[in-house]
């Protein structure tokens, strides 16, 4: 088929066989790629009952749809399993390299199943599979591992996990090529089975239905992407471009555990900043034309040496505002830290600022973690990643994730743990951004701003089909996710990079499908996939235990208003989270529990 590698590869570590199947058309033309066929594969052989580190569990990765092929932004690759971290299923979404190797070896997607008795490497090298010794690796960082198995076994692409996944840190992530799927523990997934890394690399072409077409159209795309102040501020400054605005102009950016909307101190922390004086150069991901990346070096004081691809608007938040930390040094170190231990720089943020919360409360005794760990205190972020990343002293609390922490010390600390099914929140302060509190609620891996980006519609007021949308409202809120959801999954199918999302509406889409596959869809079909793809996602969920009471947000979001700036006195009542609950799943045929109706579902052909 044009545009696919062709097979499916089933992997059984506990014997060490493997099978391949083919692609077929039912499965791509329901589900395209990416994480619709990682996640048909994957609810077709799990039972959601099972406990995420069960040697059951499968994790499926798969490349999008448009993935190896030359379309500006299409690096992404789907990693899906079921979550320690959230006990749902999950999807992350990484931009390194290992997709267009699956897609150039011949493969559309990898399921991996079992444990193996001892650490293990898998290397693929187009057709020949192999298991390998990965014994020498374990314990590495995430960079030295990949360093050291490109010198042992040759020119691989690879994507290997830290101490963090070896040791199941529940929000440990995955690597490749300074890029992480990053979200809800799927590093420590592969831990469980011992699976160190996967080294993959092809030789194979990718056929095309009309290649010079697809150039024309790509050369199309890039030289009005280049034109936009979008790519020119990106690529100047990097994600976190607009920090500045967030605060100054809709005053909801998550500070000191979510107790404040605005970090005062952001100057400190500001790309405007850092990207002139630390920045040697642009980085991007696997053959993106927009490179949104930059190589962030420190040159001299206490961490002179530090080196990382970054920083990310959601890790400024993450390692700083949500920490109290102005120091851009201490930031940056922390982050390598987590990259390099392989630990998610949200989930590791939100824990540390939960942690300092609690420390100032007298609710963790300082004495017994070894430093002063209060909100400001900058050198006390980068010291907590490394108690997280070894799972030392308290640090083996720490990695399981604000939930569990709560639940275990007790004594009302669950008011300030803020997460939704279990899943630490993104940079986005939704007591000032109602859509993106049902977001929130709604996302099925958890506290997520990417499954609906609903921020692009809140921030601004329009994107797409919506204009004049009110932030600080809940009407119309349930069919606005909805629809946003089904479009972002798209995405997610295509392996398209939704911060090229100002750029690529849905009829850009059906214009490069054609062209790359040879197959017509109208705009109601691709939506039709992703709703498709969301109800199974729901139905695995619901099997696995996930009822109306895992949507509710945090207390302090439904209790506290936003203390200070632009949106001061904004909260986001238990009442209105309900209703907007309510009215998304009536815009989705679910009842009041979420459970699909069996015309949806027939509707949507998994009745």
């Amino acid at each position: 088929m044009e545009g696919y590698g062709g097979s499916i590869l089933y992997i059984d570590l506990t014997d060490g066989s493997f099978k391949k199947l083919e692609m077929t058309k039912e499965l791509s033309s329901k589900y395209l790629g990416g994480e619709g066929v990682a996640v048909k594969i994957f609810t077709d052989h799990v039972n959601p009952k099972i406990d995420p580190f069960d040697q059951r569990n499968v994790i499926v990765i798969a490349p999008g749809l448009l993935t190896g092929l030359p379309v500006p932004t299409a690096s992404k690759t789907a990693f899906v399993s079921k979550s320690p971290l959230t006990g749902t299923i999950a999807e992350s979404i990484m931009g390194g390299g290992i997709g267009a190797q699956m897609k150039a070896a011949g493969l559309d997607a990898i399921a991996i199943i079992g444990k193996s008795k001892n650490p293990a490497l898998l290397s693929i090298d187009d057709d020949l599979v192999r298991f390998e010794n990965a014994s020498p690796y374990w314990g590495m960082f995430t960079r030295d591992a990949a360093k050291a198995i490109k010198e042992d076994y040759g020119d691989f692409v690879v994507a290997t996990i830290g101490p963090a996944g070896e040791s199941l840190v529940r929000y440990a992530c995955i690597e490749c090529e300074d890029r992480q799927a990053g979200r809800a523990g799927l590093g420590a997934v592969f831990g469980s089975k011992n699976l160190k890394a996967i080294a993959i690399r092809g030789s194979k072409d990718i056929t095309i239905y009309d290649p010079d077409r697809l150039i024309h159209l790509a050369l199309g795309w890039q030289e009005s992407m280049e034109k936009s102040n979008v790519f020119i501020e990106d690529t100047k400054y990097g994600s976190g471009e607009f920090l500045e605005w967030v605060n100054a102009e809709r005053g909801v950016f998550p500070t000191k555990n979510w107790q404040e909307g605005v970090f005062n101190e952001r100057k400190k922390i500001d790309p405007y900043y850092w990207a002139p004086k630390y920045a040697i150069k642009n980085k991007a991901c696997f053959a993106c034309t927009k490179a949104c990346g930059k190589l962030f070096v420190v040159r001299d004081g206490p961490y002179a040496g530090t080196v990382l691809d970054g920083i990310e608007y959601e890790t400024l938040y993450a390692l700083g505002s949500q920490c109290g930390n102005p120091d851009i040094e201490a930031l940056a170190r922390a982050n390598e830290l987590c990259d390099q231990y392989g630990i998610d720089t949200i989930s590791t943020g939100v824990v540390i600022g939960f942690v300092m919360e609690l420390v100032e409360k007298g609710l963790i005794d300082e004495e017994e973690l070894g430093f002063d760990c209060r909100f400001g205190i900058a050198e006390a972020v980068p010291k907590m990643v490394e108690l997280i990343g070894r799972r030392d002293g308290l640090g083996a609390l720490f990695g399981e994730g604000v939930l569990r922490i709560s639940k275990t010390i007790g004594r009302g600390c669950e008011d300030y743990a803020m997460h939704v099914k279990g899943m630490e929140p993104p940079a986005y302060d939704v007591r000032g951004m109602k859509g993106m509190g049902l977001g929130f609620m709604t996302s099925s891996r958890g506290a997520c701003h990417l499954r609906s980006g609903f921020y692009a519609l809140d921030l601004t007021g329009r994107f797409w089909r919506f204009s004049g949308v009110d932030r600080l409202s809940p009407i119309g809120k349930g069919e606005a996710v909805k629809l946003m959801e089904d479009f972002m999954m798209v995405y997610d199918c295509l392996g398209v990079c939704k911060f090229s999302r100002s750029f690529f509406k849905i009829e850009g889409f059906i214009e490069l499908l054609d062209t790359a596959i040879g197959k017509s869809f109208k705009e109601d079909d691709l939506l039709l996939i992703g709703e498709r793809i969301n109800n199974l996602k729901q139905l695995f969920n619901l099997g696995a235990g996930v009822g109306r009471e895992s949507y509710r947000l945090p207390k302090r979001i439904t209790h506290e208003p936003i203390p200070a700036g632009v949106s001061k006195g904004a909260v986001l009542t238990v009442e209105e989270a309900e209703k907007m609950l309510s009215d998304y799943f009536i815009a989705r045929g679910w009842d009041e529990n979420g459970f699909p109706s069996k015309e949806k579902l027939a509707q949507l052909g998994l009745g």
